[in-house]
């Protein structure tokens, strides 16, 4: 990615002191923003609020959402990956309510080719 000039950035609703551990424990090379109140993921339309039923699941596995997150809610974003070029302009995007589905890094880097050969 960086020697095709790209950056790689990720946007989670954890508060600073949370996404900091999440860096650190994973080892991450890249750069973790905090979206404290959601604006980023709303502005994209992909914020949605966990099921009551769901939220005693996430108790029972020490993940007390309204805690963790910075917003105090139990609101969480839908998982998605832009490549969003210079001028702001987004090239490809990709959401899936299932956050076991992902872009495979190949789809990005051809993303990043076709930019960078524009």
């Amino acid at each position: 990615m960086k020697a095709l000039g790209a950056s790689l950035v990720a946007i989670t609703p954890e508060n600073p002191d949370n996404s900091l551990s999440t860096v650190e424990k994973n080892a991450l090379a890249f750069d973790v923003c905090s979206d404290t109140d959601l604006s980023v993921a709303r502005s994209f339309g992909l914020v949605f609020s966990l099921a009551e039923e769901l939220r005693s699941v996430y108790r029972m596995i020490a993940k007390d959402l309204s805690e963790w997150n910075a917003s105090g809610t139990w609101e969480l974003p839908i998982p998605a990956t832009y490549v969003i070029d210079p001028s702001g302009t987004i090239r490809l995007a990709f959401v899936d309510a299932d956050y076991t589905k992902r872009l495979e890094p190949a789809a990005i880097l051809d993303a990043l080719r076709r930019i960078r050969g524009a």
